[in-house]
C-alpha cells in the first residue's frame, strides 16, 4: 500500500513539473490572455504562464486612457473587449476605464474558456531540436521548477523573454536612419516633452565643476539619425483616487531625496505651472480617478534608468522597478509637499490619493511598469516608417495600427545653444497623419531558418519607430489573436508557421472574428465601392479629418445625401450605429432615414449627442434598433443643415 501512494505521488509529482498542451502562451498581457482565449475557441489545449501575480499588463495596469489612433483598426476579441467593458458601463463601447474593471473582464475571459494560467512562473530556459522548440521550463522566485512541452509556443510577453531564450535574432534600442531607409529613427532631438532653452544643468548653476543635476547623463549628442542602444523611458501610468472615503496618502517613500526633483524646480522658474496639467497629463477616470502619463521636459518617465532592463536578469529587472517607483512616488510626494513649489499645485496635488479599491495586494500601487520597448524581434519582415506612411503596403496583414509613431525619449544631457551650456531631452518623437495600414504576418514570426513553430505578437519584428506607432495594447491584442488562429491553423496542418499564409488567417477572422460563430457586424465605410450611393455636393475629407478609417465625406447640400446599404443576407434584429468624428463646425442637427428593407424611419439627431471621448478621434453613435432586412439601408442627409453634415460609416450588429 505504501509503495502504491508512493508510486500515485511520483506521478502526480511528475504530471506537474512537465505539462503538455497544443499552444503556450507565455506573458500574461493584454495580448497574452487574448492569444489563450483564442486558442481555446480554436480547440486547441493551452496553458498562459504569467512571470507576476496579475493579468492585463498595461490595460489593468493603470493605462485606462486607451492610446488607439482610429477605431477601424480594431478587431475580433480586442474590439469585443472594449465593448464589454461598455456594457459594464453603459455604453456600446469603452476606451477610458478603472484598472479593476479591465482585469475583473479579463478573468471572466479566461474563466468563460476555461484556460489554466500558471502564475509567478518565469522562463529559465528553452529547448529547441534543430528549429523546433520543443519545451521550456519555468521556475518560481523560490526556485521550484516545472517543464511546459507544447506544438507551438506564443510570446506576449513585454520584454522577449521566450524569444530570446529560444535563441531567435533580435535587437534593442533604436537602428540608425540609414539602416531601413527612415528618417525619425535614431537620435532626434526635438521640441517635444522638452525642457525650455537656458536651464542650467549644474548643481550649483554656472558652474561645471559642482556636478550635474540628478537625472541629467554624460553622453554627448550623436548626430541626428544615429543608432544606439538607449531604450525610449519607462513610467508608470499611475491610477490616483480624489475621493476622500476611497484614498491611501501619498507619503514619502523610503529613500526620498527631493534633490532628485531639482529640475522641476528650474523649469517652474522659466516656465510656471498653472496646474498639475503643466507637469503631468492628468487624464479623468470613472469614478474620480485618474490615468496620469508623462508630460513635458521633466515627468513621470524615468528617462535614462532603464537601458539595461531589456537584457537584465529578473533580479537586475526587480532593482530596476523599484526604482522606478520610488522616484515616481517620490516626484508625486515632493509636488504635494516640497515648500518651494507653489502653494496652489501643492493644494491640487493634496487633493488626491493611492485608490483604496485598485491594486489592493500591492498597496494602491500598480505592479506593472510601463516597459514601452525591450527587445524586437529581427522575423521574416521587418515593419519599418515606410509601413507607417503608406510607401510599403504588406499584402500578408493581420492587423492594422493607426497610432502616431511616438518614440518617449530616450536621453536626458547637456548641449550648447548659442555658447550657453543647458539641459535637454532626447529621442521623444510625435509624427502622424497616415490613415490605418497593415501589419504583416511575417513580421509576428521568426526566419524559418531559426524557429518553425514560435510566434511573437508583442515584441514584434519593427524598427523602433514603426514599433511606436504599433506598440498599442489594443493592437497587441488584434495581432495575439491572429497568432493563435496561426498557431492552430499550423498544428492542424502539420506545418511551420512561416508555411502559414497571413491572407488565411485574415480570411478565418474576417469570417468568425470572435471565433465562436457569432455574426460579424455589418460595417460600411464611405469608401467602399458598391455599398455606398453619393448624390449631391459631398467633399471627400482624409487626413486630420477624424475619420473612421482613411476617409469621410462632408456638406451641407440640402439637396445632397449618402447612402449605405450594408450587405444584409436575412431578416434579423440589428442596432444601428453612424461614426461621428469630434469637430467644432458640426451641424445643430443630422437627419437621417433608417429603410428597414420594408418600411423607412427618419431619426434626427442633435449635435449634444455626437459626443467623443478619450484619444480617439471618433465614435459610434447608436442610431436605434431595427429589424432589417435584404434592401435595408441608411441614409445621412444634407437637409435642414446648419453647420457640417458628416457621413463616415454606419455599422449593423445583430442584437441580442
Amino acid at each position: 500500500m505504501k509503495k502504491t501512494l508512493a508510486f500515485l505521488l511520483l506521478l502526480s509529482s511528475a504530471a506537474y513539473a512537465q505539462k503538455q498542451v497544443d499552444i503556450c502562451v507565455y506573458g500574461g498581457t493584454s495580448g497574452g490572455v487574448i492569444a489563450a482565449v483564442a486558442a481555446k475557441r480554436m480547440g486547441k489545449s493551452v496553458v498562459l504562464v504569467e512571470p507576476g501575480k496579475h493579468v492585463g499588463g498595461m490595460t489593468t495596469g493603470g493605462l485606462g486612457l486607451t492610446d488607439i489612433g482610429n477605431k477601424y483598426a480594431i478587431s475580433g476579441l480586442s474590439l469585443d473587449f472594449y465593448r464589454r467593458l461598455g456594457l459594464h458601463y453603459g455604453h456600446f463601447e469603452q476606451w477610458i476605464f478603472e484598472p479593476h474593471v479591465a482585469e475583473n473582464l479579463y478573468q471572466s475571459y479566461l474563466k468563460e474558456a476555461n484556460v489554466p494560467v500558471l502564475y509567478e512562473q518565469r522562463i529559465r530556459s528553452a529547448k529547441k531540436d534543430k528549429t523546433t522548440l520543443k519545451e521550456i521550463t519555468l521556475e518560481t522566485a523560490g526556485g521550484k521548477t516545472q517543464t511546459i512541452r507544447a506544438a507551438m509556443f506564443i510570446d506576449c510577453s513585454y520584454e522577449g523573454d521566450l524569444m530570446a531564450k529560444a535563441g531567435v535574432s533580435y535587437t534593442v534600442g533604436r537602428e540608425a536612419n540609414s539602416q531601413y531607409n527612415e528618417t525619425y529613427n535614431g537620435v532626434q532631438l526635438m521640441h517635444g516633452h522638452q525642457l525650455p532653452d537656458g536651464i542650467d544643468p549644474y548643481r550649483t548653476p554656472g558652474k561645471p565643476e559642482s556636478g550635474l543635476v540628478w537625472g541629467i547623463g554624460t553622453d554627448n549628442l550623436a548626430p541626428t539619425g544615429a543608432g544606439d542602444k538607449k531604450v525610449q523611458a519607462y513610467n508608470y501610468r499611475i491610477c490616483l483616487s480624489k475621493n476622500p472615503t476611497n484614498q491611501i496618502p501619498i507619503t514619502k517613500p523610503a529613500d526620498y531625496d527631493p534633490a532628485r526633483y531639482e529640475l522641476v524646480l528650474r523649469i517652474m522658474e522659466k516656465k510656471p505651472w498653472k496646474t498639475l496639467q503643466d507637469g503631468f497629463i492628468w487624464s479623468l477616470m470613472p469614478n474620480d480617478k485618474t490615468d496620469i502619463n508623462n508630460r513635458n521636459g521633466f515627468s513621470t518617465d524615468m528617462i535614462g534608468a532603464n537601458y539595461d532592463y531589456p537584457e537584465a536578469s529578473y533580479e537586475k529587472r526587480a532593482e530596476i522597478i523599484r526604482q522606478h517607483e520610488s522616484y515616481t512616488k517620490g516626484l508625486l510626494y515632493f509636488v504635494g509637499h516640497d515648500p518651494r513649489v507653489p502653494e496652489e499645485i501643492r493644494n491640487q496635488m493634496l487633493q488626491w490619493g493611492y485608490p483604496k479599491d485598485e491594486y489592493t495586494d500591492n498597496g494602491g500601487w500598480s505592479p506593472q511598469l510601463y516597459v514601452r520597448e525591450a527587445r524586437r524581434l529581427v522575423g521574416d519582415y521587418v515593419m519599418t516608417q515606410a509601413n507607417c506612411q503608406g510607401k510599403e503596403v504588406v499584402e500578408d496583414g493581420v492587423g492594422l495600427a493607426a497610432y502616431t509613431m511616438d518614440s518617449h525619449n530616450c536621453q536626458r544631457l547637456v548641449i550648447e545653444k548659442d555658447g550657453v551650456k543647458m539641459v535637454k531631452n532626447e529621442g521623444n518623437v510625435e509624427v502622424g497623419g497616415f490613415p490605418p495600414y497593415p501589419i504583416s504576418y511575417r513580421s509576428l514570426i521568426p526566419k524559418a531558418t531559426e524557429c518553425g513553430n514560435l510566434l511573437v505578437p508583442v515584441c514584434m519584428s519593427a524598427s523602433h519607430i514603426a514599433y511606436g506607432s504599433i506598440r498599442m495594447e489594443p493592437v497587441f491584442m488584434v495581432l495575439a489573436q491572429s497568432a493563435s488562429v496561426a498557431a492552430s491553423l499550423a498544428i492542424d496542418k502539420k506545418q511551420t508557421v512561416q508555411q502559414i499564409r497571413g491572407q488565411e488567417v485574415k480570411a478565418l477572422l474576417d469570417k468568425n472574428p470572435l471565433l465562436n460563430g457569432s455574426a460579424p457586424d455589418l460595417v460600411v465605410d464611405d469608401a467602399q465601392e458598391g455599398q455606398v450611393t453619393v448624390t449631391g455636393n459631398w467633399k471627400k475629407e482624409g487626413k486630420g479629418s477624424g475619420a473612421y478609417g482613411h476617409s469621410l465625406l462632408s456638406g451641407n447640400d440640402p439637396q445632397g445625401a449618402v447612402r449605405f446599404t450594408p450587405a444584409v443576407k436575412a431578416t434579423k434584429p440589428y442596432t444601428v450605429y453612424a461614426y461621428f468624428p469630434r469637430r467644432t463646425d458640426a451641424s445643430s442637427r443630422t437627419e437621417m432615414t433608417i429603410f428597414d428593407g420594408k418600411k423607412a424611419h427618419p431619426v434626427v439627431l442633435n449635435k449634444e449627442s455626437l459626443i467623443v471621448e478619450g484619444q480617439t478621434s471618433g465614435a459610434w453613435v447608436k442610431i436605434g434598433d431595427y429589424t432589417f432586412s435584404p434592401g435595408g439601408y441608411v441614409e445621412i442627409s444634407g437637409k435642414n443643415a446648419d453647420g457640417t453634415v458628416v457621413a463616415d460609416a454606419v455599422q449593423l450588429t445583430v442584437r441580442k
